[in-house]
């Protein structure tokens, strides 16, 4: 059987972008790669085994283009709520909360908040189908 350790997504500034997954998400460096024209970073913390990589091309100055293919990475937090608040009093931007039910019945509450190369992040209460 298969076991998913990680996602990768290209980042313009790595320090920028390591405090921000710190900040928000608690994630920390677990390993940092360096190569000659590239920098793979390792971000993890204690509620999961599964890593976000930041790759850092060297030399890149343009923003990357997300294109239409790309969707979201998702966190699971004790209280969606507090977590919104927490992350505006930051300086960030979340979008608004929402409770998700497409039956009657809510299913989902979250929020989505962007990273600063524009990556979308969806933060959902955990839960039901999100424990």
């Amino acid at each position: 059987m298969a076991k998913y350790v990680h996602s990768m997504i290209r980042v313009l500034d790595e320090a920028r972008s390591v405090e921000f997954y710190d900040r928000c998400f608690g994630l920390k460096v677990a390993e940092r790669l360096d190569f000659p024209h590239f920098t793979l970073v390792y971000l993890s913390n204690g509620e999961s085994k599964v890593e976000l990589e930041l790759t850092v091309n060297k030399g890149r100055t343009e923003p990357y283009d997300l294109g239409d293919g790309y969707g979201h990475v998702a966190f699971t937090v004790d209280d969606v709520d507090a977590e919104h608040a927490r992350i505006t009093d930051l300086g960030h931007a979340p979008r608004k909360l929402v409770d998700f039910a497409p039956g009657g019945e809510v299913i989902a509450r979250f929020f989505f908040i962007a990273d600063p190369d524009g990556y979308q992040i969806e933060v959902i209460q955990r839960g039901g189908r999100y424990a």
